[in-house]
């Protein structure tokens, strides 16, 4: 009786020990795992937090980006919005603070008689980003929009010391900068089709600077712009311009370069500008803008090895600009005043397409060139009226003439002189037409609340002179035409159709196909052709990251002949021989004059990744064009030609 107890003691001791040490190693195990998951957890934490702390950052940029500019928009729209009711006389200072974000992402105004705007932001990139900053600083949406006075706008500066505006001492200036304030003028248009987004192809091609890279000289901003471009081409005819399409040089089949696909791939399109823009007062400003890339052959350009390509000029010009006045004025190369525009008349605001080829796309009416233009703008800028002054060119065609450096020989022995070959410092083996006037541009522009509508006419003056037994007169003849353009916001921000047009004499050199303006009679006279450029298109903006767009554009030239002594002159002579444009390396005659010529297209782009560091972004287009040319002997047959567009671009200050 006496062993049974105790061994039921011996095993309850035994079985509370193997407990303990089962629990022991249980518990070790327990606490190694947590060990374990607590590393994971810390090192989730410690990379969230990283990532939250990078985001944080960003946002922060990009909230004293957006409240500097709302500043500055607002005190303009101040003026412009006659409803407003001013607040009390007393000096106010008035601070936008985000619902639980710091205060270093406030917005401190000095604002005496600092009126309330009631009125909503008008359906521009202004609406988007006033609604981002809105949302941004309070749950609701509710922001307060007190304004600094048309007295103290020219007190505002940027302050240093925080992420917010300030007022600053007597003399200083309202800096112009940051994100889509370069042209501030065109926010009150309230159209619905609004600037350039900032980022998009059509802005890059106007000229857009960016955001990234703005420095301050004392009064004077200067903003960075420009991209790194990767573009490549591959067609089924051998062309060789690259992504300039020289539509005209299109082959028909007696070539052996019709019969065999070409690649081609270059950096030369990369480009670098420079805005620097001072304000003389709230109300008018002074810029200079400059604008450059490699696009330009030269003697030294090596296809073979070094694909060194030439530094040239796109665009160098000043401007002024008073708002209070409603008069702008620019003077330089820029682009033409018959560029179709896409809000008022305004410098780096031209409506061009988001294709991947240089030369944009046939039918694109454009031009940039030397210029003195003149705008007013009426109705709180709605009506834009503007002149210009431009450098004048005459593109001729002298089939069936002898032509040697713009000296013509005419069938009765006289002598006609339309040019010369460049010397010095010019091309020297291009021609320069001889000119007598500039040519003279007016348009009109109109921005309604739903739209953008413009209209424009040219005057262009063919000259040349005629010698005669060592003697001779001066010959001009008068050219010109009319056109218009229009854009309309069928989705505003999400979907835009676009369409141009010109039409009239003597002015295809506006036309991206480049056909003759004229040519001569018997007389030697300038005989002005006629011509008709048009093109349209849809663009989607379906997301912030992606452009879609799709085109159609046509060139079109009239003829102009005679026949002398057996022999055809001019342009689209039907006794000219087409009968051996459809036989390889044939011995017989393809004159070819072209007609004209007409594309179509599509593409996209992809603005896949963008931060501080700048955007990326990748495209492709397909294209298709065809030619065709002037019925002679032999018929009219056509070409054709057939595209696909790469294209990789980083941006390092958008």
């Amino acid at each position: 009786m006496s062993r049974f107890p105790l061994r039921m003691a011996c095993s309850t001791v035994f079985s509370i020990r193997g407990l303990l040490m089962m629990s022991t190693a249980f518990g070790l195990l327990a606490v190694h795992s947590q060990a374990h998951a607590d590393d994971d957890v810390m090192s989730r934490m410690e990379k969230e937090m990283h990532r939250l702390q990078e985001a944080q950052a960003h946002v922060q940029q990009e909230q004293e980006e957006i409240n500097r500019d709302l500043v500055m928009l607002r005190s303009e729209m101040a003026k412009h919005h006659h409803t407003v009711q001013p607040a009390d006389k007393t000096t106010t200072n008035t601070t936008i603070v985000a619902r639980g974000t710091s205060s270093r992402s406030a917005i401190h105004g000095v604002a005496p008689h600092a009126p309330q705007l009631h009125s909503s932001p008008h359906p521009t990139e202004l609406a988007s980003e006033a609604t981002f900053a809105s949302n941004a600083n309070s749950p609701e949406g509710h922001v307060s929009r007190a304004l600094p006075s048309s007295d103290s706008r020219d007190r505002v500066a940027r302050d240093r010391r925080d992420h917010g505006v300030t007022e600053s001492g007597a003399g200083s200036e309202l800096a112009v900068v940051g994100k889509r304030t370069e042209d501030v003028m065109v926010r009150f248009a309230e159209n619905g089709v609004g600037p350039h987004p900032r980022e998009t192809i059509g802005a890059q091609s106007a000229g857009a600077v960016g955001d990234h890279g703005v420095f301050h000289l004392g009064p004077v901003t200067l903003m960075l712009g420009g991209f790194v471009d990767m573009a490549a081409v591959l067609e089924n005819r051998h062309v060789a311009s690259g992504t300039f399409n020289y539509w005209q040089d299109m082959p028909y089949p007696n070539e052996p370069r019709y019969h065999t696909n070409n690649f081609e791939g270059s950096a030369r399109y990369s480009r670098l500008s420079l805005l620097a823009r001072g304000n003389i007062n709230s109300e008018a400003t002074i810029s200079g803008f400059f604008e450059s890339d490699f696009g330009a052959g030269a003697v030294t350009t090596d296809p073979y090895e070094s694909n060194s390509y030439a530094f040239r000029m796109r665009q160098a010009y000043l401007a002024y600009d008073d708002n209070k006045a409603g008069w702008h004025f620019l003077g330089g190369q820029a682009w033409s005043l018959l560029t179709p525009g896409r809000i008022g008349i305004v410098a780096r605001q031209e409506s061009l397409p988001e294709t991947i080829e240089a030369s944009m796309l046939a039918g694109q009416t454009w031009a940039r060139q030397w210029q003195v233009r003149v705008v007013k703008d009426f109705m709180d800028h709605r009506l834009w009226a503007g002149f210009s002054i431009e450098n004048p060119a005459t593109l001729y065609d002298t089939t069936g003439f002898a032509n040697t450096n713009g000296t013509v020989s005419l069938p009765n022995g006289n002598t006609a002189t339309i040019g010369e070959n460049g010397v010095g410092l010019t091309n020297d083996t291009a021609n320069f037409s001889n000119e007598i006037t500039p040519d003279l541009i007016g348009k009109l522009a109109y921005d309604p609340s739903w739209g953008h509508y413009e209209v424009e006419g040219i005057l262009h003056f063919p000259h040349d002179r005629v010698t005669i037994n060592h003697t001779g007169h001066n010959n001009t003849a008068i050219a010109g035409g009319a056109g218009g353009s229009l854009i309309l916001p069928i989705i505003s921000g999400k979907l835009e159709f676009r369409a141009a047009g010109l039409a009239g004499w003597g002015i295809n050199r506006y036309g991206s196909v480049l056909l003759p303006d004229a040519t001569l009679n018997a007389k030697g006279d300038p005989v002005p052709l006629f011509g008709l450029q048009a093109q349209a298109g849809l663009i989607a903006h379906p997301n912030p990251h992606i452009d879609v767009y799709g085109y159609f554009g046509t060139q079109r030239v009239g003829h102009a002949y005679f026949n002398s002594e057996g022999s055809s002159y001019g342009y689209g002579n039907p006794l000219y021989s087409n009968t051996g444009c459809l036989q390889e390396l044939s011995s017989l005659t393809c004159s070819a004059n072209t007609h004209g010529v007409s594309e179509a297209t599509i593409g996209a782009w992809w603005r896949f990744f963008k931060g501080r560091f700048g955007t990326v972004e990748g495209g492709t287009q397909l294209a298709y064009a065809r030619r065709d040319i002037w019925k002679g002997i032999g018929g009219d047959p056509h070409t054709s030609m057939s595209q696909i567009f790469f294209d990789f671009r980083y941006l390092p200050f958008q």
